[in-house]
């Protein structure tokens, strides 16, 4: 086994180097701190391991990423988001008659309880649709806790087949308009969409376009590895909490506008450019400019440093879909101006400024009808899977510990406490 050395003042000691299946290289530094007395300082959690996973790999550099080994590019073309959640959640895709069975329980507990219609009549009517998520997500707790043994299957069924009828309904809750219940005969991504844009006195009809590119945009985030909300579902479960709160905590750390608020700040961006009489070069030139504080929105990746493998699979949906949709938008040509630069453009190109899977979610879904506000939770919804593989496979790990990080203190040192009469 390969080990590597720290040596501090006069001290040095060894520690094991672990390896992982695709190459990955950490140094184990559980003892150091028993060891020595020091402990690792990485701000954010940049250079740490959090734990080890089976789930989700990522390559940077070359632009790939992977579930349970299977390339996203395949999953995209062949899958289904309700086959790819279930290969993410439990190792493995199903046999034909595993997956019916886990299609048809999707289906059959995605009703949500009829007192549940209190928590939306006592939120105010501009609530945004995350805050409302967020709650009723914890508030499923109380209604179907978990049992003594452990056994957690169930509730991992009704939360996915559960979640898209709340996101929708919060959506439904912030325009004034009735719910509309779930459809046994439509398929997830049909029943989603019905449930957010039908009314109970017309007659509605799942665009199949728009269904199947839902179908993608959902595939595409169900997982990224430990990236801020899947790290809080980690750490919230490392705690023994139950599915629902730790999901609920990952959906409240999704909510941030670093991390899923970002599709929403292209059509924010947009908007802006669109304001300004569509003068894109003038945005363009200040990205560009180190003395301006402008940055464009949607192009570039932390993890990516190459071309971001899923916006290669959505910019071909975005072409196909606007097309076929016929939409008619100045925000969107617009956005094909900015791709069109960041493609071509060598401060973009040498910088690797490609757009990412955040420009080409926002079109997207700008083109289908959602609104801004919903952009996140449509995030959540696609990310939920991965969430709950996290979950599962953080607590099924033997010997499982709470998770504590530790700090280093630069407060006070000792302080007497002064009576009030001697301040």
């Amino acid at each position: 086994m390969s080990t590597a050395k720290v040596t501090i003042d006069d001290q040095t000691v060894e520690y094991p180097v672990i390896v992982g299946s695709e190459g990955e290289k950490s140094i184990d530094l559980r003892q150091l701190r028993k060891d020595t007395g020091y402990i690792t300082y990485d701000p954010a959690y940049g250079n740490t391991g959090s734990c080890s996973s089976s789930i989700t790999f990522i390559d940077g550099e070359k632009g790939i990423l992977r579930y349970r080994g299977i390339p996203i590019e395949q999953l995209a073309e062949h899958s289904t988001f309700v086959e790819v959640s279930y290969l993410l959640i439990y190792g493995h895709l199903p046999p034909e008659e595993e997956l019916g069975e886990f299609s048809r329980q999707l289906t059959h507990h995605s009703m949500i309880h009829e007192d549940f219609k209190r928590f939306f009549d006592g939120y105010p009517m501009n609530a945004h649709p995350m805050g409302v998520l967020a709650s009723t997500v914890a508030a499923l707790s109380t209604f179907y806790p978990d049992k003594e043994d452990g056994d957690s299957n169930l509730n991992i069924i009704r939360l996915l087949a559960k979640l898209k009828t709340l996101a929708a309904f919060s959506y439904k809750k912030s325009c004034g308009q009735p719910f509309v219940y779930p459809d046994n005969d439509l398929g997830y991504e049909a029943n989603f969409l019905y449930m957010m844009f039908a009314l109970p006195s017309e007659e509605y009809e799942v665009d199949p376009v728009v269904s199947d590119a839902l179908r993608l945009l959902l595939i595409l985030h169900a997982d990224h590895e430990q990236n801020c909300s899947t790290s809080t579902v980690r750490m919230v479960g490392s705690s023994q909490a139950n599915l629902f709160i730790s999901i609920a905590g990952g959906i409240a750390a999704l909510w941030g506008r670093l991390h899923g608020g970002a599709n929403q700040k292209v059509i924010e961006m947009l908007d802006i450019i669109h304001d300004d009489n569509m003068n894109y070069h003038k945005y363009v030139d200040m990205a560009k400019d180190k003395k301006s504080n402008f940055k464009l929105f949607g192009f570039g990746h932390r993890v990516y440093k190459n071309f971001d493998p899923r916006a290669r699979v959505l910019k071909k949906v975005a072409d196909k879909l606007l097309q076929k949709l016929g939409v008619d938008d100045p925000l969107l040509q617009i956005a094909k101006e900015l791709e069109d630069v960041a493609l071509k453009d060598d401060f973009f190109v040498e910088r690797k400024l490609y757009p990412n899977v955040d420009f080409y979610s926002g079109i997207i879904y700008h083109a289908m009808g959602i609104p801004t506000e919903m952009f996140t939770v449509m995030f959540a919804l696609g990310r939920l899977p991965g969430w709950i593989a996290q979950w599962k496979e953080m607590r099924e790990e033997p010997k499982a510990r709470i998770y504590r990080p530790r700090q280093i203190y630069t407060g006070n040192t000792l302080t007497d406490y002064e009576l009030i009469s001697e301040r």
